[in-house]
């Protein structure tokens, strides 16, 4: 069982990876309606605690109890990361170009790996670093290269999306060490829609949906947003993070700006350029490397 585990943690992780890179659909559809960044986030959020919670009292109804002790931890996981690193990259994009932003959030591996040093003792090696600076790169290609219009303010901003983005990584592997990953998904949720209800503006918010012309189909699609890009890759991802080292889960996720790009170009017709195709491979080159298994002694 075990062995089970270690072997479908990656593709746990890149599984994860491949349904937030699909996330460009359902946010231009949401603004499409008159929703802010802001408020996508809230209702992105709000719903997927509520299918999380569904989801943990069908598979044990015990996991709503955690320790008054581990509070600050799931204030970490929902304030600290979800919210924080969501509201952070949002900021940056109206900041500075999208793919500079896009860059600053995929610094992620380089903070998660530093931290699981830090706080895991996690040994560097050869290919972790090889991966981790052909993944960065490949992100670097995929975005697009661009630095005009950056502020300090910006960048600050923006460093601090990749640096919420990859806290997840660090305090959900403590949180899994405690709790199922259906415990630490609908807690971490639970705070960061709390916290988000803070932000969003919630009379226009609701006014909003008051107004849509079609409130039944706006409803299914807020609901499947949720599903599809939160509840689904968070749970995958938390699932993978058991057996996964924190570093390397935060290189392997990296395959989400390879399928945004492929998203770009097969629903929204967007060209495929040199740089992006070859930062598709650099992002390829360094999950192959991840997973291959190094070689024991004595063979060949």
């Amino acid at each position: 069982m075990e062995k089970h585990r270690r072997s479908i943690g990656p593709l746990l992780i890149i599984l994860a990876g491949c349904f937030w890179g699909s996330m460009g659909i359902f946010v231009r559809r949401l603004t499409a309606f008159g929703f802010s960044s802001v408020q996508i986030v809230c209702i992105r959020v709000t719903l997927a605690t509520l299918l999380f919670c569904v989801l943990l009292l069908i598979k044990d109804r015990s996991g709503f109890r955690i320790a008054p002790r581990d509070l600050p931890l799931f204030l970490g996981l929902g304030f600290g990361s979800i919210l924080f690193f969501t509201v952070c990259y949002f900021t940056a994009i109206t900041m500075m170009p999208l793919s500079t932003a896009a860059i600053l959030l995929y610094t992620s591996p380089i903070w998660i790996m530093l931290m699981s040093v830090l706080f895991f003792r996690e040994k560097l090696n050869g290919r972790k670093l090889l991966a981790l600076a052909l993944a960065f790169a490949g992100c670097v290609l995929v975005s697009g290269i661009s630095g005009e219009g950056v502020t300090l303010t910006g960048l600050l901003v923006g460093l601090g999306s990749g640096i919420g983005y990859g806290l997840y990584s660090i305090l959900g592997t403590v949180a899994l060490r405690r709790y199922s990953p259906y415990t630490v998904t609908a807690w971490t949720f639970l705070f960061a829609a709390a916290g988000s209800w803070l932000i969003c503006w919630p009379a226009d918010t609701v006014s909003k949906f008051a107004a849509a012309p079609d409130l039944p189909w706006l409803l299914f699609f807020c609901g499947l947003t949720a599903l599809v890009t939160a509840v689904i890759p968070f749970l995958s991802y938390t699932l993978g993070l058991r057996t996964v080292e924190a570093s390397r889960a935060g290189i392997l996720a990296t395959v989400e700006p390879l399928v945004a790009t492929l998203v770009g170009i097969l629903v929204f017709s967007e060209p495929l350029t040199l740089l992006s195709g070859l930062g598709i491979l650099l992002i390829l080159s360094a999950v192959i490397i991840l997973n291959r298994k190094p070689k024991t002694r004595g063979q060949p």
